[in-house]
């Protein structure tokens, strides 16, 4: 099984910053693919960013600019600084870890971070 433990969530007024972090805990996983997805109230969930092991990064277009994907392989931890957030970045953010074990891949969550953009 593998943990994914997030933080960094919060409020913040419209313009301001935060950094979400997600830990991986593994046993006996090989930690692959990273990503960041976020769900708004009575919306379908979206991808935010991805990161591979070798740190190729992708976003979405709305967020492309502001929005930095990043990774700490020792520590298997994720990371998203967001900067210049508007409203519309109000959502839960969840973490989204791809591990392999044996040859055969997992997908596992974490729980979600609240994070509100309002003045």
């Amino acid at each position: 099984q593998v943990q994914l433990v997030e933080s960094g969530g919060g409020l913040v007024q419209p313009g301001g910053s935060l950094r979400l972090s997600c830990a991986a805990s593994e046993s006996g996983f090989s930690i692959n693919d990273m990503a960041w997805y976020r769900q708004a109230p009575g919306k379908q969930r979206e991808l935010v960013a991805t990161i591979t092991t070798r740190d190729t990064t992708n976003y979405a277009d709305s967020v492309k600019g502001r929005f930095t994907i990043s990774r700490d392989n020792a520590k298997n931890t994720a990371y998203l600084q967001m900067n210049s957030l508007k409203p519309e970045d109000t959502a839960v953010y969840y973490c989204n870890v791809l591990a392999v074990r044996l040859g055969i891949g997992h997908n596992y969550w974490g729980q979600g971070t609240q994070v509100t953009v309002s003045s």
